[in-house]
């Protein structure tokens, strides 16, 4: 029995929000050729700077700052009428020639079904979050990821982005949108006293889980 309930008190608990932390991803290691022996020029290629070079992100490593601009709206309604009705009329039957006035009748039957449903949800996330490149795909477009830690008071928040984004849709200041970034995994939440606040118990999840049968 015992077996049992921790079985379903396991599949009732969520992960763990530390769990698939988006780590920022270093850039592939540089490899430094031996310098030659200087020639007394004022030019060295060892120190030298580009002064015209894109600052957009395009390698692995390279930085991303992601604006985040989430809004959603969706509204649904349904409203379904069923009406039927029948009615059979019996007129005065003759019994040997005979009108038998005791026997006329009529029969009617009725059935209405009727229901409605509403259903409305909105959704707004508002910020911005810097990323790293974590992968540059054969053709060109950029696999982002990142986080971000918030700690107030006694709780911590936090923000997860992953996604894929052009490298043609990043802006001159080395910002996109969120809108414009393709399968687009965002994650905000939180833990601490305020998040424990804002959950159920473990017994409340248990009798809300689908494993209850009652």
């Amino acid at each position: 029995m015992s077996a049992v309930l921790l079985l379903l008190l396991a599949g009732c608990s969520t992960p763990r929000m530390g769990e698939n932390r988006y780590v920022a991803t270093p850039p592939a290691p540089v490899h430094v050729a031996a310098q030659p022996a200087s020639t007394g020029a004022i030019y060295q290629a060892s120190t030298s700077m580009s002064l015209f070079e894109d600052i957009k992100a395009r390698r692995v490593g390279d930085i991303l700052t992601i604006v985040l601009n989430e809004r959603t709206n969706a509204e649904k309604r349904a409203d379904t009428t069923v009406d039927k009705s029948s009615e059979t009329g019996i007129g005065v039957p003759k019994l040997f020639g005979q009108t038998v006035p005791e026997l006329e009748n009529s029969l009617s039957a009725g059935h209405k079904f009727e229901t409605e449903g509403d259903s409305k949800q909105s959704n707004k996330l508002e910020g911005s979050i810097t990323v790293t490149v974590a992968e540059v795909l054969s053709n060109g477009n950029l696999v982002v990821q990142g986080e971000k830690w918030i700690t107030i008071n006694h709780g911590e928040e936090f923000i997860r982005i992953r996604g894929i984004v052009r490298p043609m849709d990043i802006e001159p200041d080395n910002s996109i949108s969120s809108t414009k970034v393709a399968d687009a995994q965002i994650l905000y939440s939180g833990k601490g006293t305020l998040a424990r606040a804002n959950r159920p118990g473990w017994l409340t999840e248990f009798f809300l889980s689908p494993l209850m049968p009652f």
